[in-house]
C-alpha cells in the first residue's frame, strides 16, 4: 500500500485566515470606522453645542481648553468635563424627536 499523501502546509492555514478575515470584516473595521466619526465629533465641537456626556448630564459648550471642556448644565452652574466624555451633540432634530420632551437642567 503506498504512503498517504502529505496535506500541503498552506492549506491548513486557510482556515485561520478565513477566521481572521471574518473578525476584522465583522469587528475591527466597523469599531475603527466608529471611533473615527466620534474623533470627528470632537473635533467639530464649538462654543454653544448641546451635548450629552458619558455620565448622562445634558449641557452647552461654554469653552473648550483641549482636552477640557467646560459644560454649561444649570443657569449658574458650570463644570469642567473631558472632552473625551462627550457621547452626542444634541442638534435641534434630535430634539424635536423626543416628542418635545426638553432635557432638563439646561
Amino acid at each position: 500500500m503506498p504512503p498517504a499523501a502529505a496535506p500541503n502546509p498552506i492549506m491548513s492555514f486557510v482556515p485561520i485566515l478565513a477566521i481572521f478575515a471574518i473578525f476584522y470584516f465583522l469587528i475591527i473595521r466597523p469599531q475603527q470606522k466608529q471611533m473615527k466619526e466620534h474623533q470627528k465629533m470632537l473635533d467639530n465641537l464649538s462654543n454653544g453645542d448641546r451635548v450629552l456626556t458619558g455620565g448622562g448630564i445634558f449641557g452647552t459648550v461654554t469653552s473648550l481648553r483641549g482636552p477640557e471642556i467646560d459644560v454649561k448644565i444649570a443657569e449658574k452652574t458650570v463644570v469642567t468635563v473631558a472632552r473625551s466624555t462627550i457621547t452626542k451633540v444634541i442638534t435641534a432634530t434630535a430634539l424635536a424627536s423626543t416628542n418635545g420632551k426638553q432635557p432638563t437642567n439646561a
